[in-house]
């Protein structure tokens, strides 16, 4: 990774971290995704869309615990701005409340989650 790459690649929070590998970059995002922890997710999330093109970005949800409306939303919107560079998203998450919610929203078949990190690399989006 070059130098330039590096700086747009935000500190680690508790709630989120972010890092390359395979040509993708993933947002790791852990414990809630609510407004409480926007502050610490946000900063990840936009940074992520900075990427030149062709890029990935994998959402990683497999440590989240607890996300609310405003936490998808952050996710929406990251998603849209790096679909509107020409990127690509993919997610990955296991956890059922929160499989249950992107399936009662409908974003289950936006984001399609894939149950681990190599699946969503490795997939055809």
């Amino acid at each position: 990774m070059n130098d330039e790459s590096s700086d747009l690649i935000p500190v680690p929070t508790r709630y989120a971290r972010t890092y390359r590998v395979r040509q993708a970059t993933v947002v790791e995002i852990a414990g809630e995704i609510d407004l409480g922890s926007a502050h610490g997710i946000h900063p990840h999330l936009d940074a992520a869309a900075l990427w030149p093109p062709p890029l990935l970005v994998v959402f990683d949800l497999g440590p989240v615990e607890f996300i609310d409306c405003y936490g998808l939303a952050l996710l929406v919107r990251a998603r849209r701005r790096v679909l509107d560079r020409g990127g690509r998203t993919a997610m990955v998450c296991t956890h059922p409340p929160t499989r249950r919610l992107l399936a009662m929203t409908g974003l289950d078949g936006v984001f399609r989650p894939l149950p681990t990190l190599d699946a969503a690399l490795d997939a055809e989006l």
